[in-house]
């Protein structure tokens, strides 16, 4: 399960509920079908929801889905997370990548240092920026998700190699 919005609240006495896309962009969020509906990323409470209607309002979405039949319904839905299968995805383009298939991965400069593994990712709008912890001790390190640094993505491999200078206390040796 691929989680792809929220639902934020009500809107209005029919059953209506206010959504947030996570997907980028987010009108990519009307594409996939079907949804299911929970609390959880580990799928153990997840339930289909068929989407009746969905139209943009404001910054987000409202949508009408079966089973959420009024302004009670829809409050005690706020909250849910909306996933899709993972199959329903399209594959990504090339050089493009999801980002649940960079967090895991293992980082490792030119020279061969392993800087860590990818723990998350930032949208600063300009570039989505790898948040890499290190194995052991240390501080994470950031490195912007740009061709001038992120020289190869191994997805199969779980491996990302970077130009990336070391750190200033590894140089120092």
């Amino acid at each position: 399960m691929v989680v792809v919005g929220r639902i934020q609240g009500p809107y209005g006495i029919k059953g209506w509920v206010h959504i947030a896309s996570f997907t980028d962009p987010k009108e990519n969020i009307e594409r996939y079908s079907p949804w299911q509906l929970g609390r959880q990323a580990d799928q153990s409470d997840w339930r289909l929801a068929e989407v009746e209607s969905i139209r943009p309002h404001k910054q987000g979405y409202v949508a009408k889905l079966s089973g959420i039949d009024d302004r009670n319904d829809a409050e005690a839905a706020k909250g849910l997370l909306i996933g899709v299968a993972e199959t329903s995805l399209p594959e990504p383009e090339s050089g493009e990548y999801y980002w649940r298939d960079l967090i895991g991965a293992e980082v490792v400069t030119l020279e061969g240092v392993n800087l860590g593994r990818i723990d998350s990712l930032i949208e600063t709008g300009a570039h989505d920026v790898l948040v890499i912890k290190p194995e052991g001790a240390g501080d994470e390190v950031l490195i912007p998700f740009h061709a001038n640094y992120v020289l190869s993505v191994e997805v199969a491999a779980g491996l990302v190699r970077v130009d990336w200078p070391r750190a200033p206390e590894e140089t120092e040796a």
